[in-house]
């Protein structure tokens, strides 16, 4: 009998294994990843979701049948001392028929809904859907909507429960739009027009991205998708026509404000950048910045600090951008700030 002592320690194999496994299945969980596709949150998205799983399922069955037989055949068949040749099915018509039968069913269960989705997606949506004409520029994105007279850039703000048509293009080089939760990925072109719609179907501020490579801050040329409750984005649409606040006759507003909105104007900012409704310029339009919840394409969250930030060295933070350094000092970039703040 062996000795106590010298007994081997029990292998800690099998417990690291589960622990492994219960980690890969964790780290699967969709809604811990907000760009996940697996987490569809409008009728586009599941509908190229249901495709997904129906292909995920019969490859599954498929690789469960193929890894069966294999084994069953390396098991039953296996070279053995005596034992006799085993039958040859070569050119057996029967089998050869049933292994041609079944790829070509399986295949079927795939193709068909996936055309079906494919020309349901192609469509087009009629004109009681809300029209957005998406931009990009370097490196940032641009909504216009045309039924509503409203331009505004990073974030796409949408009704829960209409159906959004996008018609999109591009300024400059080649990008790609990807809404990962509402629907999928479209490559815009320069002076070419391509089309995606979705409905959302839930209410939140979902972030999204430019999936090109069109440059060297392609990985900052991000977005946002805010999908609102039908009333809450009529009261946006509503609020956001309202014309930019001018504080330089207003005796109650305060110095700080008022200084701002003379450096936005002294340092050629109006040049490039829009504080009204519907009117596009070079630059992203700022009518109600403060009221945002990202800046700088996505990058930066919209505080104070953050907006100091950008504004005082934006190369800083997206090289490549083609805003300028206006060289402010801290007390006129506060001023500034508190201007943009203010354009609620």
């Amino acid at each position: 009998m062996p000795d106590p002592a010298h007994r081997r320690p029990p292998s800690r194999v099998p417990a690291l294994m589960l622990a492994a496994v219960v980690a890969l299945l964790a780290a699967c969980a969709p809604d811990q990843y907000p760009q996940t596709t697996l987490l569809p949150r409008a009728d586009f998205a599941k509908a190229s979701d249901d495709i997904f799983r129906t292909t995920l399922l019969w490859a599954t069955i498929v690789f469960v049948l193929v890894e069966t037989a294999l084994l069953v055949a390396i098991w039953k068949f296996r070279n053995r001392p005596g034992a006799a040749e085993p039958v040859q099915t070569h050119g057996n018509t029967t089998l050869e028929i049933v292994w041609t039968i079944i790829p070509a069913f399986i295949l079927a269960m795939i193709a068909v809904p996936t055309v079906r989705t494919i020309f349901q997606t192609a469509q087009k949506p009629g004109p009681e859907a809300l029209q957005v004409e998406v931009i990009g520029h370097q490196w940032w994105w641009e909504f216009r909507y045309p039924q509503l007279g409203i331009t505004t850039a990073g974030e796409l703000i949408v009704p829960m429960g209409r159906t959004v048509s996008l018609e999109m293009t591009t300024k400059d080089v080649l990008h790609s739009f990807w809404l990962p939760q509402f629907a999928g990925k479209r490559d815009v072109f320069p002076n070419r027009y391509n089309n995606l719609w979705f409905k959302a179907e839930v209410t939140g501020n979902f972030p999204a991205q430019c999936v090109e490579f069109c440059g060297i801050q392609h990985g900052r040329m991000a977005y946002r998708i805010i999908s609102k409750a039908p009333e809450e984005f009529d009261a946006w649409a509503a609020n956001f026509n309202q014309p930019p606040r001018d504080f330089s006759a207003d005796s109650t507003a305060p110095a700080l404000v008022k200084t701002g909105q003379q450096l936005f104007t002294m340092k050629g900012c109006i040049g490039c950048h829009s504080l009204y409704p519907a009117l596009p310029l070079t630059g992203p339009n700022l009518h109600h910045i403060g009221s945002r919840t990202w800046i700088a394409a996505g990058t930066l969250e919209n505080t104070d600090e953050n907006l100091a930030k950008w504004i005082q060295d934006p190369q800083g933070w997206k090289e490549g951008v083609l805003m300028p350094n206006l060289g402010l000092t801290d007390q006129e970039t506060q001023a500034l700030v508190a201007y943009l703040r203010a354009q609620q």
